[in-house]
């Protein structure tokens, strides 16, 4: 039975599983899919390079293939999103990730949005993905913190980064709302949005809200 909405995290951080876990608690309705959160124990610690993404990809699409008989759906939960196109192969399978996902959120709550990445080296592969969906004139910037998925462990020290990379890209590159570039930030938006005073999207509950609106549709 197709019953479960299966939202990937690629790398290997349960801790970072636990936090997406956390931010679908106000997406998880009675009598709707059920939303697991699932860590791939053979991906990389965080996905950050290139060659992570590629890894993780084709550790998803084996999660994939073996889970279809249940799956609703799928979330890549990572803001590379490896694997998506190849799911989308997959017949009769809803895929989505959540860079897509966010960024399309984004554009429905300000003109210009701006996105917080973890390290300045995802920069340029956002960008790139930022091209291939034509958005490039719709994104005010990105602004690293400079924090490894790792390292979004320490709370107090992320969320004053998170803090900071905000408020320049309000103030210096005219962002009306956020994007944060990474799942491992997913329990940050409430108090970057208070802090910011501008909206926050945080990508996975943009994936999982867009996959539930498709599944009750029947899209």
């Amino acid at each position: 039975m197709r019953d479960t909405l299966y939202v990937i995290n690629p790398n290997s951080s349960q801790a970072v599983t636990a936090g997406i876990d956390i931010a679908m608690a106000p997406l998880r309705r009675a009598g709707g899919p059920r939303i697991e959160c699932v860590t791939l124990a053979d991906g990389p610690p965080g996905v950050q390079t290139q060659q992570d993404v590629d890894r993780a990809a084709l550790s998803v699409l084996r999660f994939a293939q073996e889970h279809q008989q249940s799956a609703a759906g799928f979330i890549t939960a990572c803001f590379s999103d490896p694997g998506l196109h190849m799911l989308r192969e997959l017949p009769r399978t809803l895929a989505l990730g959540i860079s897509e996902c966010g960024a399309l959120t984004a554009l429905t709550l300000g003109q210009r949005f701006g996105v917080i990445a973890i390290l300045q080296g995802s920069i340029a592969r956002h960008w790139r993905h930022w091209g291939a969906m034509g958005i490039t004139q719709r994104v005010a910037g990105e602004v690293a913190i400079g924090r490894g998925v790792t390292a979004l462990a320490d709370h107090d020290a992320t969320l004053a980064a998170m803090v900071a990379a905000g408020l320049r890209l309000r103030d210096e590159h005219g962002a009306n709302v956020l994007l944060m570039g990474c799942a491992g930030m997913a329990t940050f938006r409430a108090p970057l949005e208070d802090a910011v005073g501008l909206p926050v999207v945080e990508p996975t509950q943009a994936a999982v809200a867009m996959a539930l609106g498709r599944i009750q549709l029947g899209w």
